[in-house]
């Protein structure tokens, strides 16, 4: 009997559960945008229960129901909610209709993405058209003033340059650039991933959002997403601009006569002011000189260096293309894009091929693939040396070229006009192929497990054939007086690298909705291995100049070396986060790495973090609010980790060299083999502790948005080289010792409206940091900067001045460095001695001071953005309010390596014995000498100046064709533009210079072109 009623109610139960079954209905579809984009992440919620799913990447979502009369709920923070009942339809396509508000949107964070609502840690997104409409050549220099918190610097616009970025400040002595990751994979630069490729940016600033990356995340982590196509899609577009680049300033330097001049008082006053007052240029030259120069130029040059090398602008061009398709089954984009930059000097261009191929598919309803494949190609051509230092620094009165065309001598050799013409070439090729082959499968719904191989194979190669040149009298061209000073016999060296990296990884992923609960699960483990391999070789003595391959060179000046290195890590990590009723939002991350820089008892390391967020506006005592239309707080802590130092510290590396040993009378050659770096075995992770506060607010129906951001964060057991005593006999190893702490905050303002057919958005950004030296384990004195327990990073290291002596008795009465010191030189403090107090002397080891941190601060951002009709137009400004600026070099020393050229915001405004009293009280600069030399140019505040700037940084403006032109020409849009960069500066800087340039390096540019983007 019993098995009777049990047998009936098991069959009872199969027939209801069939009945349920049968009444079941299953619903899939595609939500989309206004732009008809599909939408990722919506909330699709079953009314009445807590069933419900969520949107794809791709926008596509699958539901079971219980029967037609179920009503499905799509919500989206950012688009107005839509309800619609289930009938007789299994397809269901939504349109929402967007609010103003960008919280709806999809931030891809570390291995997946998060509405820009849910967010508890620090995350700042720029959009790829933002970044496109820079115009830029590198991606790092287009990110400078879009975000932040994120510090980009560059000290020059030379042809494949890169930018360096830095972000919330320095986290390490060592390397800070952050972990830049493309399409979920680490790549080694930002700037290998070409702009027009950029779906969007995603930078990870604090611990909460960065941990889930571990040992490499440290100094923040970006992520670039590339373009991919979508179902539906079928299109051609074809992009073509051209430009010119200027330098934004030159320096000047003083004309010949007064050159001869000047030169004269320097010689003079070292020589005491005797009674020879034109030591080295007669007054009959000096006054007649030009008149000389007409009738022999040669004998008498007037040598205007920087117009001979430099040009007055350089071309750039840019092609690209390209092609995307897509149906249910699969999905292609693919992209192919020509650059090529000139230079300001002859000798020098930069080319950049890049090509990339994303493909998505779906093999079935659960199963999933991504194919990948890019391709780089570099070729930065320029001359044996960069002549732009060289340039600067060469006076007029040496001549460059004889009037027949013949190389001259220049400075007894220092041509550096004849160099860049004849001196030879460098040559360097890189080469990157690479992938990502992914395959996503569904397990059941909310529920997917993904695999990921991505190699990445580097080719690269480079040339340098330094060629001797010599140089003939003037007057003879029969007589070789001797050669340039760069190269005295013809050399010819090569170099090759192979290098390669796989990365694996494993992500399991599980997203659910439960009613007012949202889940989301994730899981992985990656692996990385890195390895690398590098050739030399060079001949020298090369008879034949026109021909540089090695088999020309003599066999017995041959020389050649090869080396290689590898490392890897290995990785666990995960992330659960959760949210209740889009109010309440925690989340928690943890990874485990190992590193093969560590020996294996040190190899791994834990990074936690936690997050959490409060949305206040969705609480009832705000709900409805007129005026807050969004309102979050949020907190964050964390741990993050660094490794990069050198591959093997803690074992016992041996390196291998070539000596030479005397046997008898001759002297061969023998191989020999020496540990030189000391070992430390339990050497192991830096870590980086890290909390953030942050507050995202929007208002008056989100037209205004402001977000506001404070951290603090920690570096301990810092990687640093620390000193060991010399007899040991090895240099001095990597160990964890060393802190240092940055604090800093953040704030981002926006505002977005529509007036009539005007489309406008302004928005600003302001950040701030200061990180300050701990317990380093002794003082690093880094020449004009000490980095010692309680200084800023790299801060300025030196004298303090009290202006200038004005006459020999203040010297007499006053504490001096050296006895060169005479009036016109610089005075400084004497602020101590060996007995802790002031000495009567001025002496390095008890007279330099801290004078401020050398690093930015108060960096700001800008944008304007209009849109109107066909038309648009974008205005970004960037700067930094404060900065601690030294005046160095070519900026301001006459004569630099006793014979260059002298500056020339310096003349009439030095100490002279010519100046009245009252003149040399009001002068800026010291005076002519090189024998005060170390005393007048020794690091001082003498030489500080704020160097803050503000820059209008961008301008773009554009206009669209109408449709109906367009089409009649058989296109679907063409557009024209014009954009120009870096325009205008406002700073402190000496007159010629740019406050971004290095002294010795290649001119900051402004860059102007016009572009024309068709799509077919």
């Amino acid at each position: 009997m019993t098995r009777k009623l049990l047998l009936f109610l098991c069959l009872a139960l199969l027939l209801g559960l069939s009945e349920s079954f049968a009444q079941s209905v299953q619903v899939k579809g595609t939500v989309t945008d206004d732009s008809d984009l599909p939408v990722p992440g919506v909330s699709i919620l079953v009314k009445g229960t807590n069933q419900g799913t969520v949107t794809d990447i791709d926008g596509n979502y699958q539901l079971n129901v219980a029967n037609a009369q179920s009503v499905l709920v799509f919500s989206f923070l950012g688009f107005k909610n839509q309800e619609i009942t289930v009938g007789n339809q299994d397809q269901i396509d939504v349109k929402l209709q967007s609010e103003m508000s960008d919280l709806g949107e999809v931030v891809v964070v570390g291995y997946g993405t998060q509405k820009k609502s849910d967010l508890t840690g620090a995350v700042a997104t720029i959009g790829g058209r933002d970044l496109a409409n820079r115009r830029t050549a590198n991606v790092s220099q287009a990110l400078q003033g879009q975000v932040s918190g994120v510090m980009v610097t560059r000290n020059n616009s030379a042809p494949g340059s890169s930018a360096n970025i830095r972000i919330r400040g320095i986290t390490t002595i060592g390397d800070s650039n952050p972990l830049i990751i493309m399409d979920g994979v680490p790549v080694n630069s930002i700037d290998h991933i070409n702009p027009n490729d950029i779906e969007n940016i995603s930078v990870l600033k604090d611990a909460a959002s960065a941990s889930i990356y571990g040992s490499r995340a440290a100094a923040g982590v970006i992520l670039v997403t590339t373009k991919r196509a979508k179902k539906g899609e079928l299109s051609l577009n074809y992009n073509f601009e051209y430009g010119t680049e200027v330098p934004t300033r030159i320096p000047e330097y003083v004309d010949v006569t007064r050159y001869m001049g000047m030169v004269n008082e320097l010689r003079w006053n070292d020589n005491g002011n005797d009674g020879n007052e034109y030591p080295l240029y007669p007054q009959d030259m000096v006054d007649n000189y030009m008149d000389l120069n007409a009738s022999n130029p040669d004998l008498y040059p007037n040598t205007d260096w920087v117009g001979l090398i430099l040009k007055k602008s350089a071309p750039r061009q840019r092609h690209s293309l390209d092609i995307s398709g897509g149906t249910d089954a699969i999905r292609t984009k693919a992209s192919f894009v020509y650059d090529k930059f000139d230079a300001l000097y002859e000798g020098r261009t930069f080319e950049r091929f890049t090509a990339r191929v994303n493909t998505d598919g779906n093999i079935t309803d659960k199963l999933g693939f991504t194919a990948d494949v890019f391709l780089r190609r570099e070729i930065l051509n320029q001359p044996s040396m960069d002549p732009i230092y060289m340039m600067n620094i060469s006076a007029p009165v040496y001549a460059a070229e004889w009037q027949d065309g013949r190389v001259a001598e220049g400075k007894t050799g220092a041509n550096i006009y004849g160099q860049l013409k004849y001196g030879g070439t460098r040559q360097n090729w890189e080469n990157q192929v690479g992938g990502r082959l992914g395959l996503n499968y569904e397990i059941t719904e909310g529920l997917k497990i993904s695999a990921i191989a991505s190699p990445n194979f580097g080719f690269d190669k480079g040339k340098n054939f330094q060629k001797k040149v010599s140089y003939t009298a003037w007057d003879d061209p029969t007589v070789t007086l001797g050669n340039l000073q760069w190269a005295n016999s013809t050399y010819l060296s090569e170099a090759r690298n192979d290098n390669q990296q796989l990365t694996t990884q494993l992500l399991l992923n599980y997203d659910k909705v439960f009613g007012k609960h949202t889940l989301n699960v994730l899981a992985g483990n990656e692996s990385f291995q890195s390895f690398n391999e590098n050739l030399s070789a060079s001949r020298d003595q090369f008879l034949l100049d026109n021909y540089p391959y090695l088999n020309l060179g003599p066999l017995e000046f041959r020389g050649n070396s090869g080396s290689a290195y590898e490392n890897a890590y290995n990785s666990w990590f995960g992330r659960f986060s959760y949210n209740y009723d889009n109010k309440y939002f925690l989340q928690g991350n943890l990874r485990y790495d190992a590193s093969s820089r560590f020996a294996s008892d040190y190899r791994w390391g834990s990074f936690p973090s936690f997050s959490a967020g409060w949305v206040l506006s969705e609480e009832d005592f705000l709900k409805g609010h007129e005026a807050i239309s969004f309102l979050k707080l949020r907190g964050s802590y964390g741990t993050l980790g660094n490794e990069r130092i050198g591959n093997y510290p803690y074992q016992s590396t041996i390196g291998f060299s070539n000596v030479l040993f005397h046997q008898g009378s001759n002297v061969v050659s023998s191989q020999s083999s020496a540990q030189w770096q000391y070992a430390i075995p339990n050497i192991s992770w830096e870590k980086t502790s890290s909390y953030n506060i942050g507050v995202d607010a929007n208002f008056l129906n989100y037209r205004l948005r402001v977000s506001g951001e404070y951290f603090n964060k920690t570096t301990s057991d810092m990687l640093l080289p620390l000193e060991i005593p010399d007899y040991i006999g090895f240099d001095n190893p990597d160990q964890n010792t060393g802190q240092m702490n940055t604090k800093g905050w953040e704030l981002d303002l926006g505002w977005a409206d529509d007036i009539n057919e005007l489309g406008y958005s302004i928005s600003f950004n302001i950040s701030d940091f200061k990180s300050v030296m701990g317990d380093l384990g002794g003082i690093q004195f880094l020449g004009s900067q000490v980095r010692k327990e309680g200084s800023e990073f790299d801060e300025w290291y030196g004298y303090v001045s009290q202006g200038l002596f004005q006459t020999q008795e203040e010297v007499d009465n006053s504490p001096v460095m050296n006895a060169n010191v005479k009036p016109g030189d610089v005075k400084y403090l004497d602020i101590s001695g060996p007995n802790g107090e002031p000495d009567g002397k001025i002496s390095p080891e008890y007279d330099r001071t801290l004078l401020g941190g050398s690093m930015p601060r108060f960096m700001y951002g800008g944008n304007i953005q209009l849109d109107f009709r066909n038309f648009d137009f974008g205005l970004v400004i960037q700067g930094i309010g404060k900065q601690n600026s030294r005046l160095s070099g070519l900026m301001v020393e006459p004569l630099v390596e006793n014979w260059g050229s002298i500056p020339q915001i310096i003349d009439n405004n030095y100490w002279s014995t010519y100046n009245s009293a009252a003149e040399n009280e009001n002068v800026g600069y010291p005076r002519l000498s090189r024998n005060s030399q170390s005393n007048n140019y020794a690091m001082s505040d003498y030489w500080m100046i704020n160097g803050a700037y503000f820059r209008l940084k961008n301008i773009s403006l554009g206009y669209t064709l109408p449709t109906s032109i367009a089409e009649r020409l058989g296109m679907q849009n063409i557009r024209v533009y014009g954009n120009a960069t870096d325009l205008l500066t406002i700073d402190n800087y000496p007159q010629g210079w740019d406050p971004e340039v290095s002294v010795t390096g290649y001119p900051i540019t402004s860059s102007f072109l016009m572009g024309v983007s068709v799509q077919f």
